[in-house]
């Protein structure tokens, strides 16, 4: 499955990165001065397929971390629900246990049945 998903998504994805670097090759200042557009006193020169692909990767980091703390609630309530569903199921576990040992000191023996059951009747309802 690994290989498959390398050959349809990565692969392509690659070709289309190396396609866009070739053909974004120009030199661009990046300028962190609002105030001077002239000589900034701090900016970065660097190619243009950088610039891009750095602030879509930024882009979707950033949107990954708003994902991730907005679901923030959500993944605390399956916890909580997980927490709840795994002391239930032992307490059910404990239950059961308990019950077969009390059932089992309840069960009648077969001289207390009788010849017909608990109820004094054979299978079709009839007593005698």
């Amino acid at each position: 499955m690994r290989k498959f998903f390398t050959a349809v998504v990565v692969v392509p994805l690659g070709l289309i990165f190396i396609i866009f670097a070739v053909a974004n090759r120009h030199w661009v200042t990046v300028s962190f001065d609002p105030f001077n557009s002239v000589t900034p006193t701090i900016a970065v020169t660097l190619p243009l397929f950088v610039v891009i692909i750095a602030s879509a990767i930024l882009g979707v980091i950033a949107g990954g971390m708003a994902t991730w703390f907005k679901q923030g609630r959500w993944r605390r309530a399956a916890r909580q629900h997980e927490a709840d569903a795994r002391h239930i199921r032992a307490e059910l576990a404990d239950l059961r246990a308990a019950g077969s040992r009390d059932d089992a000191q309840r069960r009648p023996t077969a001289a207390q049945l009788g010849f017909y059951g608990p109820n004094g009747r054979d299978k079709q309802g009839a007593t005698l």
